[in-house]
């Protein structure tokens, strides 16, 4: 019998009965909300009668719609009637089924994928479901996440399981040392660049390699976050001493024995010599530089010291019509150099690159500087205790100095959905995870980045080569 991947083993573990040859129904261990995907699932629940099955695997957060403007947790308030609404559907649907939920006013509140993690929910082996794609995030310490639908929203609340169409199993190596300047961030566009935004649809991602292993927790939750961004299903990196320490340190309910037992079974979490991938890709990190995206997609993106491509140099006609549209909307020309494009505003946040190590590496370039004339550059965390975290370790206070928005948490500019938005026409240098048209405002120009050379944008107006600072640790 052929060994089995990691993606096989978390499957096969959580597998309460085989449907076909192709599908199974998964058992659910942790199940996240918010508050625009899970309105009609209670809805539905209501309408036949029953009752969320298990409220203690359940959590909620109020994060898409809230406005992030900087006044004390306690006194935010939703002043636009339908978000305001959804907020309060939400908090009315928790107290019912008695679920955990970090509502506006929380002081921990903030993005479902950065306090999951944080507060120690997330641990190696298991399945957490949320209504949002992102939730590949947590393939980062060994559980498999992935995003549902409204539909399967209600069928986890009422059984705890889901029926799951299984993935195809695909492994990115990348060895070798990210350059100084380089990071996490930078080596996932360059993966969607290299695949192609439906490079691994259909498929579960497995990351390992020198560069991985090197990778901080946080670092790889960046990685894990937009590999969907190439169709992936799910992204996993196997649990390993850093996977360890981060969950020690965040999961207070592990210690002694329980500790100890968890430690065990985490070792098992790992792909068998002898299995077998669909599809393998390998990649040599010391050859990565800065990624920027340039039009609307996350694969549409060069280095910073690349060029606009032509369309007129791409053979198959459909693939020159979507390079002709991108770059109408993005307003670049074909040839054009990326670094130097002027930008006029500064997003650094989200569940990408709203964490602290982010904001370290934002303030440590922010710090002596200013932001340049006529760029609004907004800083958000990830959550209530990085913002605190950030505040107690003097990062808020460099970044206020320099000219930075010191925001509350929230998802804010990642998607127009509050009150963070672009103008028409605006273009905006992001630490998100997508660039599509409208994305971050009606006609907005996202530009995807690391926190780093999101940060050298803020600062010196326009798009530039971060190493070129000497500071980017």
């Amino acid at each position: 019998m052929p060994g089995m991947t990691l993606y096989d083993k978390l499957v096969a573990s959580h597998e309460v009965a085989r449907i076909d040859d192709e599908h199974v129904l998964l058992y659910v261990d942790l199940h996240i909300m918010n508050e625009y995907t899970s309105p009609q699932a209670f809805s539905g629940l209501a309408a036949r009668g029953r009752p969320v099955l298990r409220p203690g695997q359940q959590m909620a957060v109020v994060d898409h719609i809230i406005p992030t403007h900087p006044v004390p947790a306690a006194l935010r308030v939703i002043a636009d009637d339908a978000s305001s609404r959804q907020a309060l559907n939400l908090k009315r649907n928790c107290d019912a089924a008695r679920i955990a939920l970090f509502d506006t006013t929380d002081p921990l509140q903030g993005i479902e994928h950065v306090i999951a993690p944080e507060h120690g929910m997330i641990l190696p082996g298991m399945v957490v479901l949320c209504g949002d794609s992102h939730t590949t995030t947590y393939g980062a310490l060994g559980a498999l996440g992935f995003g549902i639908g409204t539909s399967e929203v209600e069928h986890i609340l009422a059984t705890q399981t889901l029926v799951y169409r299984v993935a195809r199993n695909m492994r990115i190596r990348v060895d070798g040392v990210l350059p100084a300047g380089v990071s996490a961030k930078d080596l996932v566009i360059y993966i969607v660049h290299r695949i192609g935004a439906q490079g691994a649809r259909g498929h579960a991602v497995e990351f390992c390699g020198e560069a991985i292993a090197a990778l901080s927790a946080e670092a790889r939750m960046t990685l894990c976050n937009m590999t969907v961004e190439a169709g992936a299903r799910a992204a996993l990196i196997a649990p390993d001493a850093v996977t360890d320490a981060y969950v020690a340190a965040h999961a207070p309910q592990l210690h002694g024995e329980a500790l100890r037992q968890a430690r065990e079974y985490w070792a098992t979490l790992r792909t068998d010599g002898d299995a077998g991938f669909d599809i393998e890709h390998a990649f040599d990190a010391a050859g990565i530089a800065p990624f920027v995206t340039w039009g609307t997609s996350p694969d549409q993106a060069v280095p910073v010291d690349g060029r606009v491509p032509d369309p007129q140099a791409e053979p198959d006609t459909l693939a020159r019509l979507a390079l002709e549209k991108a770059m109408d909307y993005i307003g670049l020309a074909a040839g054009a150099p990326i670094a130097g494009v002027p930008i006029d505003r500064v997003f650094i946040g989200s569940c990408t690159n709203g964490r602290i190590e982010d904001l370290r590496v934002v303030a440590g370039l922010a710090r002596g500087r200013k932001v340049a004339a006529g760029v609004r550059a907004m800083v958000v965390p990830g959550s209530g205790a990085v913002r605190a975290q950030a505040e107690a370790e003097g990062l808020a206070a460099q970044l206020i100095e320099a000219g930075f928005e010191w925001r509350q948490p929230g998802c804010s500019m990642c998607l127009a959905m509050n009150d963070d938005v672009l103008r028409p026409g605006e273009r905006c240098a992001s630490t998100t995870n997508r660039n599509f048209e409208g994305r971050q405002g009606r006609a907005g120009r996202t530009h995807l980045m690391s926190p780093a050379m999101a940060a050298a944008a803020a600062l010196a107006g326009r798009i530039v080569d971060v190493r070129e600072w000497g500071d980017t640790k």
